[in-house]
Parts: C-alpha cells; sequence; structure tokens
C-alpha cells in the first residue's frame, strides 16, 4: 500500500505536458501560429515533389517512436530554469522570422522544429530530451535539405553512376557509352536527370534505412552502427539498380516505354531494393557473427532501466 501512495504521489509530481498546456494557453496558440503555416509551406513546398516525399511516413513513424519512447523515460522529466530556455528561446525566434520574411523552406522548418524543441525542453529538461535524441533528431528527415548542398554532394555520384551501369552493360555486350550523365545506347540517348538517377531518393531511403535499424537493433549499439554504416552504400545500389532499369526498358522499350508508367514503376524498385539489401545484410550479419547481433531484439524499456 505504501507503494502505491509513493508511485501516485510520483505520478503527481511528475512534469505534464497536458497540464502545461493548460497552464501556458497564450504560448500554445503562439506555438501553433508558427507550427501552421510553416507546416503548410513545407508540405506545398517539399512534400509534393519526389526529394520530399518521405515527410509524411516520416512525420508519422517519428511521432510513433516519440510517443513509444516517451513512456520509457518520462520519470527522468527535470524543467530546467527560464532563464536557460528564454536564451535558447528568443535567438532562434528572431532567426525563425528572418527565415520566414525570406521564405527560405531549408531554415525556416529547421529553425520552427528548433523553437518547438526549446518549449518541449521547458517542459522535461535536458535528461529527457538526450534518452529521446533519435525520435527527436528522426523527425529532422521532414524537412528538405538545402539544395546546393544536396547538388554539390549528389552530382558526382549521378555522375559515377551513370558510368558504372555504362560499364556493367558494355563489359555484357550491349552498344552503350557514357559521357558525364549522358548515356548513349543503341539510338537512345538518356540523360541521367536527378529524377530519373533516383539521387533525390538518397534521402528517403537513409530515414527507411535508420528506423528499421534503431527500431530493430537500438539495444545493441555496436551491430546498430555496423548496420547504419550500410545504409549509404545501400542506398547507392538501390539507385544503380534504377539507372540500369531505366537504360533497359528504353533499349528494349523505347522512349515511350522509359517515360510512361514504368518510369514510376522503376521508381518503386528503388526502395523495394534498399530495403531487400537491408533485410538480406541484417540476416548475413546476424549469421556471420550471431554473438554481436545478441540483444538487438532488446526492448527500449531496458536500455532506460535506472
Amino acid at each position: 500500500m505504501a507503494t502505491d501512495v509513493a508511485e501516485i504521489e510520483q505520478q503527481l509530481e511528475r512534469p505534464s505536458v497536458f497540464r502545461w498546456i493548460a497552464a501556458n494557453p497564450v504560448l500554445v496558440v503562439g506555438m501553433l501560429s508558427i507550427l501552421v503555416p510553416t507546416m503548410i509551406y513545407v508540405i506545398t513546398k517539399s512534400w509534393t515533389t519526389e526529394q520530399g516525399a518521405h515527410g509524411p511516413i516520416v512525420l508519422a513513424a517519428g511521432l510513433w517512436l516519440l510517443w513509444r519512447e516517451w513512456r520509457a523515460v518520462r520519470s527522468q522529466a527535470r524543467p530546467p530554469r527560464t532563464s536557460m530556455v528564454l536564451a535558447l528561446f528568443i535567438p532562434l525566434l528572431i532567426l525563425y522570422f528572418v527565415a520566414r520574411v525570406s521564405q527560405i523552406v531549408e531554415l525556416e522548418g529547421p529553425l520552427m522544429y528548433g523553437l518547438i524543441l526549446v518549449v518541449l525542453f521547458s517542459v522535461v529538461g535536458g535528461r529527457m530530451m538526450a534518452l529521446l535524441w533519435f525520435p527527436l533528431a528522426y523527425l529532422l528527415f521532414i524537412f528538405p535539405p538545402p539544395e546546393t548542398i544536396v547538388a554539390v554532394t549528389t552530382n558526382p555520384l549521378k555522375v559515377a553512376l551513370s558510368q558504372w551501369v555504362a560499364d556493367l552493360l558494355h563489359w555484357l555486350g550491349y552498344p552503350i557509352a557514357a559521357a558525364g550523365v549522358t548515356i548513349q545506347i543503341g539510338q537512345y540517348q538518356l540523360l541521367v536527370a536527378d529524377a530519373c538517377s533516383g539521387i533525390n531518393s538518397l534521402i528517403s531511403l537513409a530515414a527507411i534505412g535508420l528506423f528499421y535499424v534503431y527500431l530493430l537493433h537500438h539495444a545493441n549499439l555496436k551491430y546498430a552502427f555496423i548496420l547504419f554504416l550500410t545504409i549509404l552504400p545501400v542506398a547507392i545500389f538501390a539507385n544503380f539498380v534504377r539507372i540500369l532499369f531505366l537504360v533497359l526498358l528504353t533499349y528494349y522499350g523505347g522512349e515511350s516505354a522509359a517515360q510512361g508508367f514504368l518510369h514510376d514503376f522503376a521508381g518503386m524498385t528503388t526502395f523495394f531494393t534498399a530495403l531487400l539489401t537491408i533485410f538480406a545484410i541484417d540476416k548475413l550479419l546476424g549469421k556471420l557473427f550471431p554473438k554481436l547481433r545478441r540483444g538487438s531484439g532488446a526492448r527500449a524499456d531496458v536500455t532506460y532501466a535506472r
């Protein structure tokens, strides 16, 4: 009986998000006035493109992870000092309004999310947020990265993938050659654009891969880290398969076939290839290093036990 009373008292002393919302209606309305227009902007400018199409899936998965982990670590909530919260909130708010006026979605979204994190920090404190680091960081995938950074980092990869596909098909006896992102096969010439190469899907594939690794193996940090290192090579391989598929489709079916429904189907093959490859690598590592994988299925509650 004494134990039950102690648990009830601890629950009453524990900070409640809902209690905080009821006690801070003005701040809640202010945050919604920032959250709603920014998310509408992100949805219309990013989620409607191939590069940001993973946004809704990441949002749903990230919120589910956050809810799942929250129950295990909520006892660690320790609200910080108000001065510390204000020192973080005010500079971010100024930067947010600058990005909002400039309509730079690559900055506006993360800054808005930063403001939400600061508000969350004011409710639960840094210790609990540190325990929730993955779902909180994972939700950043809903925002598009700067296009200039994506172009600089992926253009060399796009050229390399085009050349690798040409080299493989040439070795197999196909009449093919590549110059940069242009591939000539038979009488057809293909320009490997971002959409065709699937380069824009690298971020989506990385998000899906991270979700899989964390969900199944985060209790085993060493094994999860090894799987994490395979995500980028797997995404590159999946894009290689997509370009190969489109080149062969053009060669045998003509340009009309490559630009129709089968072109969109090629995008689906990228995700299926990536997921199947990650599953295969996971199974292979489990067979080769069973001791390393042992404990990967442990529940998050065990990880946060004190």
